[in-house]
């Protein structure tokens, strides 16, 4: 039930986009002497993304604008939302952070460049076996000697590989956790693992202080597993969800809802523009299907896609 295009991308700016929650993070997981030197306080967010085009569909960044032992720095994320890590990433890092300097080069009209922490997540399953500093893919760089290597840029970066934290290691406020462990866990192979892995998470956010805020991420995270996950089906999560609260059951459903309804524009418009008559049937059928599966009237599904009460009989036949 793939209806967001490109969901990881999606969940990650909706999660780590938000300032309190971005904040949380870096209070839990920056490196002591850098928290150190780091003013939680005046992080602000920068719009730009620095990726190529053609990377976007495994990659997802942020900039944040922060006070760096009191002067203006950047702390810079780069999501990778593939299942398997990538060789590399510190040569792509670098072509980003030349990016993020000439852009601030030009804004500021300064020859001075601001300080960027580069710091990577990863969620994949394969543990990450990239090397964190740029000489780590130098060819022989280890044989080199200094009057060579001086001539030659370094730097690491900070990785986050939550494919090896378990739920004890996890730390921060429990929207965190809730977020952290679903991009761990979210390439589970074993469906009804991951049925018990979702139970799990519904519960904590009853747990979660500020509900209203608990109520918007909710939302996020049920569209990123729905639209994530081709195993899962709809009458199996809403019950899961009924389980844990009658309220977040409804709410699943009407997120549910929502998505194949969006999925059904999506799939017209391309039917429109491509100009397939066959597209566009095939399209409301599907979601005519979806919506008899979470139980919506007859009526209903007629009223919003269009077709017949007889060729929603047969569907349901």
């Amino acid at each position: 039930m793939s209806l967001i295009h490109n969901p990881h991308d999606k969940f990650f700016k909706e999660t780590f986009g938000d300032v309190g929650m971005a904040r949380s993070f870096l209070k839990n997981y920056l490196p002591q002497e850098i928290l150190a030197l780091v003013d939680l306080e005046t992080i602000l967010p920068q719009k730009d993304s620095y990726i190529d085009q053609e990377l976007q569909e495994s990659f997802s960044d942020l900039l944040f604008q922060v006070k760096i032992h009191k002067n203006e720095g950047y702390l810079y994320f780069l999501f990778e939302h593939k299942s398997y890590p990538s060789q590399g990433i510190a040569l792509q890092l670098l072509k980003y952070m030349v990016r993020i300097w000439e852009s601030k080069l030009k804004e500021s009209k300064t020859d001075k460049l601001p300080l960027i922490i580069p710091m990577v997540v990863y969620h994949g399953q394969e543990k990450w076996n990239s090397s964190l500093k740029l000489s780590g893919i130098i060819d022989n760089y280890e044989q080199l000697p200094n009057a060579v290597t001086q001539y030659i840029p370094e730097y690491e970066y900070i990785l986050y590989d939550l494919s090896t934290y378990t739920d004890q290691e996890m730390v921060g406020n429990m929207l965190l956790l809730i977020i952290l462990r679903t991009m761990r866990d979210i390439f589970i192979k074993d469906t009804e693992a991951f049925h018990n892995i979702l139970h799990e998470l519904l519960i904590s956010f009853e747990r979660v202080e500020d509900q209203e805020k608990g109520m918007q991420f909710f939302e996020t995270l049920i569209r990123y597993i729905l639209s994530t996950r081709q195993d899962l089906e709809l009458e199996r999560i809403y019950e899961i969800a009924k389980e844990v609260s009658l309220e977040r059951g409804e709410v699943m459903m009407t997120i549910a809802e929502k998505l194949i309804m969006e999925g059904m524009e999506k799939g017209l418009k391309k039917g429109r523009e491509e100009g397939l008559e066959k597209g566009r049937e095939e399209t409301k059928l599907e979601v005519a299907r979806n919506l008899l599966g979470l139980g919506i009237e007859m009526d209903k599904v007629a009223k919003a896609t269009g077709l017949s009460e007889e060729e929603i009989r047969k569907l349901m036949n």
